[in-house]
């Protein structure tokens, strides 16, 4: 990339003069105004006895002033400021480049002027490292160019960037520090802009500075209320009592859509020292579902000793090793750490090539882990608390067999004994001896099941032929019937934990979108685990299909894109097609997912 010149002018910006450029514009130029005010004063001041054309103009810039100063959003303003200065100075192209946090390079450059077709075909925007923007980073002055391309700063424009000569370049600040510079090129007619025009798009940079300001102040406010709601949103889900998968799932949701990122990911520890990917939001499929980033990893040990880990471009970062990162830029890694425990990490990295993250945005983001954190660990508490409420039940339970039920079916028992003793009848006593005989059955079952109940639950989950089973099951009570299944191939030794896991959610969700939109009368539910993907993987496929109205043209698909997306980050597919009513009528679902 010819940095600056090139890239930069993907709009429209710069045209430089060269002799002229060569002195800084007049006295204004030595004396640099530290704020605002001062920009404003100065300004101001070189205006008397200029020329009546001048004069003229001054209407047309009070109403420029007012325009940029109209509007809260930034990028909104930005926009505004680009449109006005070109009007204001009958200039062709206009931008802004918003310098970065160090003052290096750009952050972002909004432009004016560039048909979007022509903007895509120059591609990435300039990062001010080099060429004629560059220099007006590090030397922040009102630059005036008769021809840029002869400037010695002019580094040359990218392919498919529009041609460009003259160049009015002015510096913005907001509230006394450099926020970018404002660019102007191509004065209407083919003439050069004018001592007139530079003095009015300072004034105007002036205004430009205060509203600038105005739009951050109200944008940093919003961006601080979509966090705070967005700590909501997950505390909520935590505590909800549903899923776990469900509410990590939603921390990792929420973090992608706040952060403005590619993905958001939640890493739990793994049993060998790593951390491994369970939930994952992204608006490309990855794969990354449980990807584990190995104990070597550098991160991870940062990670797990509670330091966040901040990366300008994954892709080339030594100390991110794993295939993932090839595809990602800057990325904010976060520890999930409360109470002086670390219970994992949450990540949210943006596209190659996304702008860095700022100060703000890694503060935001580190308090949103940190009260993610602390929702995790309440939650935890609450699931502690249940389970404790659940073996308290199942003690009380198991004595109350024990002490009650069993001593009265003894009891009883003895006294049918003593009956059939005193019964002359064969009938009678035969049929008396099998009721006895029965008890004893009865009594040893009810033993049985509490020494069940007094022992800890199995920590393996149930195969998944169980799982399918309880779920279809627990849908026959809202249903008013119980869908029909089959199962093909080896389900419970082929199918993975993970994926188990994210087959029966989509059974749930798949169950749940027939109860409440299908109005079927019959339901049939198939676990294949002998299907193939279509690049010839192995896979397990889930088919849930019913009777009912279908889906209407224009109809909510939000269930069907969660299935989607959770079969689509563990590199699988779904999608819906005819039902079993007649003429295909109902919705069959289709979830599939690599073995």
């Amino acid at each position: 990339m010819s940095e600056q010149g090139p890239k930069d002018s993907k709009d429209s910006k710069h045209r430089e003069q060269p002799k002229e450029s060569a002195r800084p514009e007049d006295p204004e130029h030595t004396a640099r105004p530290e704020g605002p005010h001062e920009a404003a004063t100065e300004a101001t001041r070189s205006l008397r006895g200029l020329s009546t054309e001048l004069t003229a103009r001054v209407p047309q810039l009070l109403e420029a002033m007012r325009s940029v100063g109209t509007g809260l959003e930034l990028h909104t303003t930005l926009d505004r400021i680009c449109e006005t200065a070109a009007e204001l100075a009958h200039a062709r192209y206009a931008a802004i480049g918003v310098v970065d946090e160090e003052g290096r390079g750009l952050s972002d450059f909004v432009t004016y002027g560039v048909p979007e077709p022509v903007a895509r075909e120059i591609g990435h925007r300039p990062d001010g490292h080099r060429g004629l923007l560059g220099a007006l980073i590090h030397d922040p002055r009102p630059v005036r160019l008769a021809d840029l391309t002869a400037d010695s700063r002019f580094a040359g424009f990218p392919p498919g960037h529009p041609p460009m000569r003259t160049f009015l370049g002015v510096p913005i600040r907001v509230q006394g520090e450099i926020f970018g510079n404002l660019y102007l090129s191509e004065k209407d007619g083919g003439g050069e802009f004018t001592d007139y025009d530079l003095h009015m798009v300072r004034v105007l940079a002036t205004e430009a500075g205060i509203a600038i300001g105005n739009a951050r102040l109200y944008e940093a406010a919003r961006q601080r209320e979509r966090w705070i709601d967005g700590s909501v949103a997950v505390t909520t889900a935590l505590l909800s009592g549903g899923d776990a998968d469900d509410a990590l799932a939603v921390v990792a949701e929420q973090a992608r859509h706040l952060a403005a990122s590619a993905a958001g990911i939640v890493l739990l520890p793994a049993q060998d020292g790593g951390l491994e990917i369970v939930a994952v939001s992204e608006t490309e499929p990855t794969g990354a579902l449980g990807v584990i980033i190995p104990a070597q990893s550098p991160v991870v040990g940062m990670l797990l000793g509670g330091e966040a880990v901040f990366v300008d471009d994954s892709a080339t970062d030594p100390r991110m090793i794993t295939t993932l990162a090839d595809r990602f830029g800057p990325s904010m890694l976060l520890p999930l750490h409360s109470g002086g425990r670390v219970l994992g990490a949450l990540a949210t990295p943006r596209a190659r090539g996304g702008r860095p993250f700022t100060e703000t945005e890694r503060t935001l983001a580190a308090q949103f882990a940190s009260q993610a954190a602390l929702a995790l660990m309440m939650a935890e508490a609450q699931r502690d608390r249940e389970r404790l409420a659940v073996y308290e039940d199942r003690d009380r339970i198991a004595r109350d067999l024990h002490d009650l039920v069993i001593q009265r079916l003894f009891a009883t028992g003895m006294m049918l004994e003593s009956a059939q003793r005193r019964s002359d009848v064969p009938e009678v006593q035969t049929g008396v001896g099998r009721a006895v005989d029965e008890l004893d059955v009865t009594i040893q079952e009810i033993r049985t099941a509490i020494f069940a109940l007094q022992q800890e639950p199995a920590e393996a989950p149930s195969g998944l032929r169980t799982r399918v089973l309880r779920e279809i099951n627990m849908a026959a009570v809202p249903l008013g019937f119980k869908p029909s299944h089959h199962f093909v191939g080896p389900v419970d030794a082929a199918v993975g934990e993970l994926t188990g896991k994210n087959l029966i959610a989509a059974l749930r969700e798949a169950l749940s979108n027939a109860f409440r939109h299908a109005v079927a009368s019959r339901i049939d539910v198939v676990v294949d685990a002998t299907a193939t993907l279509p690049d010839g993987r192995d896979a397990v496929r889930l088919t849930v299909a019913d009777d009912g109205v279908g889906i209407p043209p224009g109809g909510r698909r939000s269930g069907l894109r969660n299935l989607a997306r959770r079969a689509e980050s563990l590199g699988g597919a779904s999608w819906f097609g005819p039902g079993l009513g007649e003429d295909g009528g109902g919705t069959a679902v289709v979830w599939q997912a690599p073995l």
